[in-house]
Parts: C-alpha cells; sequence; structure tokens
C-alpha cells in the first residue's frame, strides 16, 4: 500500500521540508511581525499602556452618550408619521406621562380639590421650556384619560427633541413632579420615563456583571494554567480590549446614535474573546517553551501558528458581526459597530501587546505556581480516547447529535415576534408601575395608541366618516381627532365640526390589544387599508413594530449572505479545502439550534421565569435572534477554526487524516472547552441583568457556546470528518493555487537554522 501523503507536501510552504531564506522571515527565523513585536517590547508595552490610559479617558462618559431605542426603520412609515407628528402636532405622540392619584383614597379625580392640583399641575408642565403639547383630562374631558374606577387620571405631555435631550430634561423635570403635591400623589410614565429607567438599570447590571465576571473568569484562569503569572495574561488582555472599544464606542456616538446594548456587547465580546485569543497563544507559547525554543523564537513560532489563527478568527468573527450593518435600525448598527471595534481591538492586544510582554516574561510566565491545574499542562489524552470512540461510530454520533440538536431547536418554529416595553424592567420601577396601571385600569391603554397623520386638508366630513369606519374595526375602543371622538361608528362628543381642518391633522386610535401583539400589528394593516380621499400615515408601538418586522425580514436574507459568503472564503483561504468551509457552515448553524429553543421555551412561553427572574410577555423581541445569531455564529466560528486549524497544521505535518483529527482535538479540546466556559461566565454573569433582553441575550449566548464547545466540537465534527474522510482536504488544482498565493500560509514548520522543527508520531502508529 502506498504510504499517505499530505496532498500539499510537495507543494506547499508549510511542508517540513521545505525552506526559507533567512532574509526573508528575518534574522533568528522570526516572520517580520515577531520581528516587529520582539524587537522592543518594552517600548512597545509602553506606548500600549499610554493607549490604554487615553481610552480610559476618552471612554469614561461613553454611557451617557448611548440611547435605548433605535428599533424604528429609517424611512418607513411609522418612522416618518412620528417624525411628522413631533414636528407639527406634538401632542399627538406624547412620550411623558403623569399618573394622578388622590393623595386622601376617599377622594376620585373629580374632586374640586384634586381636579384645582392637577389643573395647577398642567398649567406648571406647559410652561417648561423642554415640554410641548400637554393635554390633561381636567382639560379634555377625555373619558380615555380617566381610571375606570376614577381613583387616577392623566396629563400628557411631550418633551422635545432627540433621545438624549429627552434623557436630560426628564431628569431635571422628575424632582419637580415626582412625589406629593397638594392633594394629588404623581407618578412619571411614559416612553421617555421607560427608556430612561432601562439605560439606568443596564448601566448598574454591567458594573456588576464585570464584579462577577472578573473574579471567576481568573480563576478558571489560574485552573487552566496552573500559574498565577500566565492566568492574568488573558485577563489584561480583555481589560484593554474592553477600555479601547469604550473609547471607540465614545468617538463613534459623534457622528452617530449609539444603542445602550453595545456597552453590555462590548463587554461580553471584550472580556470572553480577548481572553479566548489570549489562552490560545498563551498556551501555544508554553507548549514551544516546553519544547526548548528560547523565549523569542518560542513567540516567533506562536505567532506563525496561533497567531495566524487567532487573525482568521477574529476576521470572521468581525465579518459575522459587521452583517449587522445591512439593517436600517441603528439598534443592530450601533452592535456591528461595537462588535466589529470589540474584535479588531481584541485579536490586535492578543498579537502585539500580549507577545512583548511574553518575550519580557520569558520562562517567567510559568512563576507563581498554585496547588490548582495541571502544572505539566492537560495532555488531552481523555479528548484522544473520545476522539477516536466517536470515529469508530461516526454514523451513530454524526445522526445521533444532529437529531438531538434538531430536537432542542423544535420550540423555535413557534416563535412570535413582538418589541420589548416596559415589562423588560423590574416590577418595582416606577416606569413600569405606571404602565402597568395604564394597560390594566384605562380604557384603550392609552400609551399604546396609534396615531394617523392626515394630510391633503381633507374637509371635516370625510375626516369624520374616516374616522368613524376606522372606530368599526376590531379592538378600537374610541378614535379621536379634529372631527371629534368616535365609538364604533358614531360620535359620542355631541360637537359639530363645521370647517376644514388644516392642512396636518391627526386622529388617535385607542385599542384594546397589546401593544407588541399579532392583533395590534393585524390592526395597524386594516388601519392602512382603510379607503381614505386623503393621505394617511400609521404610527404608534404596533406599527413601528410592524415596520420593524417587514424591514427585518427584507434585510435578513442579506445578512445571511453576508455571513455564508465570508465564511466559506475565509475558511477556505484558511485550509485550502472546497468542502471544509461548506462543513464548517452547516455544523455552526445546528450549534445555534438550543440557543433559538431555549429562547422561545424560556422567554417567549416563560418556564424558568420565576427562578430567572422576568415577566414573559408571550413574545420575542424582532431585532434580539439576529443579533443572537450573529454573535453565537461568530463566536461558535472562532472555536471552529482554532479546531480546524489545528487539525490542518497536524495533516500536513503526518499526512494522516484520521490521526490529524485525533491530534487536532487532543491538542484543542482542553482549551477550547476552557474558553467556551470562561466566555459562558461572561455571558451568564451579563444574564443575571434585571432587564429581559440583556439575560435572554447572555444566557442564550452562553448556553450557545457550552453547546458548540462541548457538543459539537467533541462529537459531531470528529463524526462528520471521520465520514467525509481525506476528501476534506481536497480542491480543484486552480484553488489550490489561488488559495497559496492569497491566504496567509501557515510558516511553523518551516526548517530555519535556529529553530528546529517539531514532530510527532502518528497517533494510531499508521504511516
Amino acid at each position: 500500500m502506498t504510504p499517505q501523503t499530505s496532498p500539499t507536501s510537495q507543494t506547499s510552504p508549510s511542508s517540513p521540508t521545505s525552506s526559507t531564506p533567512q532574509s526573508a522571515a528575518g534574522p533568528r527565523g522570526r516572520g517580520r511581525v515577531a520581528l516587529a513585536v520582539t524587537t522592543r517590547p518594552r517600548l512597545l508595552l509602553l506606548l500600549i499602556l499610554l493607549l490604554t490610559a487615553g481610552a480610559v479617558v476618552v471612554g469614561g462618559g461613553v454611557a451617557e452618550r448611548m440611547s435605548s431605542g433605535g428599533s424604528q426603520i429609517p424611512g418607513s412609515e411609522s418612522s416618518y408619521a412620528t417624525a411628522e407628528l413631533e414636528r407639527r402636532r406634538p401632542a399627538s405622540q406624547p412620550n411623558l406621562l403623569l399618573l394622578v392619584s388622590p393623595r386622601d383614597g376617599s377622594r376620585d379625580v373629580d374632586d374640586p380639590a384634586v381636579a384645582s392640583a392637577a389643573r395647577g399641575l398642567a398649567r406648571q408642565l406647559a410652561d417648561e421650556n423642554t415640554v410641548l403639547g400637554v393635554v390633561s383630562y381636567w382639560q379634555a374631558e377625555d373619558p380615555a384619560l380617566r381610571a375606570r374606577d376614577g381613583g387616577e387620571a392623566l396629563i400628557t405631555a411631550r418633551i422635545k427633541g432627540d433621545e438624549d435631550a429627552v434623557d436630560d430634561a426628564l431628569e431635571a423635570l422628575e424632582p419637580r413632579y415626582q412625589g406629593a403635591h397638594g392633594a394629588v400623589d404623581v407618578r412619571l410614565g411614559g416612553p421617555a420615563a421607560v427608556r430612561h429607567a432601562s439605560q439606568e438599570v443596564i448601566a448598574d447590571d454591567l458594573v456588576r456583571a464585570e464584579v462577577i465576571a472578573l473574579p471567576v473568569t481568573l480563576v478558571l484562569l489560574v485552573v487552566v494554567f496552573g500559574s498565577a503569572v500566565a492566568a492574568a495574561l488573558p485577563l489584561l488582555v480583555g481589560i484593554v480590549s474592553v477600555l479601547g472599544t469604550n473609547a471607540v464606542l465614545r468617538v463613534i456616538t459623534e457622528f452617530t446614535d449609539v444603542s445602550v446594548y453595545a456597552q453590555n456587547l462590548t463587554t461580553a465580546l471584550g472580556l470572553g474573546l480577548a481572553i479566548d485569543y489570549a489562552l490560545f497563544l498563551v498556551r501555544r507559547h508554553r507548549e514551544e517553551l516546553a519544547a526548548g525554543h528560547d523565549p523569542r523564537d518560542a513567540v516567533a513560532v506562536t505567532l506563525r501558528t496561533a497567531g495566524r489563527t487567532v487573525l482568521y478568527s477574529a476576521l470572521t468573527v468581525a465579518v459575522c458581526l459587521a452583517s449587522m450593518l445591512v439593517f436600517e435600525q441603528y439598534f443592530l448598527r450601533s452592535l456591528a459597530y461595537a462588535g466589529i471595534a470589540v474584535v479588531l481591538i481584541s485579536a490586535a492586544a492578543s498579537l502585539i501587546a500580549l507577545p512583548a510582554a511574553l518575550v519580557l516574561l520569558g520562562h517567567r510566565v510559568n512563576a507563581l505556581r498554585l496547588p490548582v491545574g495541571r502544572r505539566g499542562g492537560n495532555p488531552g489524552a481523555g479528548w484522544a480516547r473520545l476522539a477516536r470512540l466517536v470515529m469508530r461510530r461516526a454514523p451513530l454520533f454524526a445522526v445521533g447529535t444532529v437529531a438531538v440538536l434538531l430536537a432542542l431547536g423544535l420550540p423555535f418554529k413557534d416563535v412570535r415576534f413582538g418589541t420589548a416595553d416596559d415589562r423588560q424592567l423590574p416590577s418595582s420601577t416606577e416606569a413600569r408601575v405606571v404602565q402597568e396601571e395604564l394597560r390594566n385600569e384605562f380604557p384603550g391603554s392609552p400609551g399604546s395608541a396609534l396615531a394617523v397623520l392626515v394630510e391633503g386638508k381633507p374637509t371635516a366630513k370625510a375626516l369624520a366618516e374616516y374616522s368613524g369606519e376606522v372606530s368599526r374595526l376590531a379592538h378600537v375602543v374610541q378614535v379621536a381627532g379634529p372631527a371629534g371622538r368616535f365609538v364604533d361608528g358614531k360620535r359620542v362628543d355631541g360637537k359639530r365640526v363645521d370647517d376644514a381642518p388644516p392642512g396636518v391633522g391627526y386622529v388617535s386610535v385607542l385599542h384594546s390589544a397589546e401593544s407588541a401583539s399579532p392583533r395590534s400589528v393585524s390592526l395597524v394593516k386594516k388601519i392602512r387599508s382603510v379607503p381614505a380621499p386623503f393621505e394617511t400615515s400609521v404610527t404608534g408601538p404596533a406599527a413601528v413594530l410592524a415596520d420593524t418586522q417587514h424591514g427585518t425580514a427584507e434585510r435578513l436574507p442579506w445578512a445571511l449572505a453576508v455571513i455564508a459568503v465570508t465564511t466559506l472564503i475565509l475558511v477556505f483561504l484558511l485550509t485550502g479545502s472546497v468542502l471544509l468551509p461548506l462543513l464548517t457552515v452547516v455544523v455552526n448553524g445546528l450549534s445555534l439550534t438550543a440557543m433559538f429553543g431555549a429562547v422561545v421555551w424560556v422567554f417567549q412561553d416563560g418556564h424558568l421565569s420565576g427562578p430567572l427572574g422576568f415577566t414573559p410577555t408571550g413574545d420575542i423581541e424582532t431585532a434580539l435572534p439576529v443579533l443572537m445569531f450573529c454573535v453565537a455564529f461568530g463566536l461558535s466560528m472562532d472555536y471552529g477554526v482554532f479546531l480546524v486549524s489545528r487539525i490542518k497544521e497536524e495533516y500536513e505535518l503526518g499526512g494522516d487524516h484520521r490521526d490529524a483529527v485525533v491530534l487536532g482535538i487532543r491538542r484543542t479540546g482542553g482549551l477550547i472547552t476552557a474558553a467556551a466556559l470562561i466566555l459562558a461566565v461572561v455571558m451568564v454573569a451579563i444574564g443575571t441583568s434585571r432587564v429581559t433582553n440583556i439575560k435572554m441575550l447572555g444566557l442564550g449566548v452562553g448556553l450557545a457556546v457550552l453547546m458548540d464547545a462541548m457538543v459539537v466540537r467533541a462529537l459531531l465534527v470528529p463524526a462528520v470528518l471521520r465520514l467525509t474522510g481525506r476528501a476534506t482536504w481536497w480542491a480543484p488544482a486552480p484553488l489550490r493555487r489561488l488559495q497559496r498565493r492569497v491566504g496567509l500560509e501557515e510558516e511553523a514548520r518551516t526548517t530555519y537554522p535556529d529553530i528546529p522543527t517539531r514532530t510527532e508520531r502518528p497517533v494510531s502508529g499508521r504511516t
């Protein structure tokens, strides 16, 4: 039988028999990057320290510059109507609600003393420079602004300006209007109060998550390395990445809106990815030191092997996150900005700052040994045995694993998409308490009303006919506007409107459906289909949701195409294989099924809502699965690249496919599991947030990471690679030549005069 040899062993520059002139690789056989990093490590680290200090100064106030909105689709019907009504009819879109109740429980809101105090509050609020369109129950005599039992009533207003201006104004208004005012008590609600409360809760929760994640991560790193010095390095790289990304986000806020959720993503990915990359590099560096290389040469080999893998991994993750730029909502676009920045900064810190530190530390990277972990490093014998077992029963493990993953994802077929509301907040938050009162005690829930922008100078008669027609629709409680108030097609206010209304007007539609439910979205579609002899545009929470769902569904195929195509190209450039990129995309997609199934089963259907401390709403935020897919797919690609690159390295060295798979899993199994566990700790720490969407993001992605590392990489990947055999590495000759010309070729096995090539016997004993 002809001995098996690598298909690239005759021509590949990474073949053990090839050689590279020293002039091309730099003195002492180190590459250009390694030369730049190791020549002046002290100066380089000093520069990085100064840049980090500057990042602390620049990024210190980033949280105050962020916004919690961003769900609207620019240019959509609801976005246009919102902007026009805010400009011309501010009272039609109140974002601040004052819930007024008598201090004396025996009175109701129509009591003369209560009414007098409430009118005074309304006049005072109308005199505020930051407030427009104040309307109160006592002024409008609108029953929709009065609770059914008469115990509470509303003053509505519009705080003018963008989200930052609204937040600033609300902070000034809160102490003046909140609490007791003569005969009445006042509580603040409305979209502005909910958004402001969300930002405060998220900021507090982020600090707590960092306090939880950092010490736990350090302990896990110490267990992995058995050395306090080696364990501290990945954590320091993670901190540098988070601080650097905060500075980048602070600069971006000068040019565009950035979602407050971006900070949570920065913390999760900054700590997670930077620690992953640093963990991978430090582990490889210690291997090379143990093989007899001096510290500088060990760093050089580490950069040419693990460094190349980190670079490809970072590019892949960055592309997955960059795919969110195809969406129009700034919520997703700002998360793409944060994701791209944190990935690139994490990679740069790992490939520049960390190697410089390793050169200076030398063999002291193993100093401060602690009585935990494995002193000699995990030899990976258990992972090798598992890989052999899986490959012996490859069809069984492949089919069984896929079946389990698909079963875990089944709940996602019943997903219902909605939008976040006040129920994201802790139940004791005042803004949520007010919104709950509106939902439960007021007819039509004024906080979720729809507004119809009317343009074209309609006559009073035409507007009345239109309002009456809309009021006949199912779930509509009342339609109110310049032509009067209508219920079930009839005017109920007794007023006559003879003159034509102004050129731009609006009608308000109160309805009984939940603001973010399929019924409310259906109602929006019905209102938009009502014929009218003038132009109409519908806005409001349900209209925004309808447009968001449409816009997201329209752009989603483009985002998936960006991820798929770029992933295929990058994995091909890494491996030179045609089949392996396809397998990688499919396997990574399967690794996310458990996450999406759990999202629906837990957060939509409400299982475990008690222990996890959230209120289920029966739907999932429309944009959140998109974010979770991009983040989780990128992270699974991270581990996929780590594993595939090491398998390719072993295959090019030994030429036996099965041995290469076993050796690759043996050398990376423990490392990938440790990295996944650390990243899961960070994500779970984020998941302790009291805001439901942040909790969903953290716990969902944490689950996906663990499933990918412990099930997909350990069971599915070796089974599939055993079934594909040596065909895994096949590519047509023209594509192989293209890959060698364009790809970053592995240099670790190049024979240098002063760096001996390390070889290993095949694990199976075959030649």
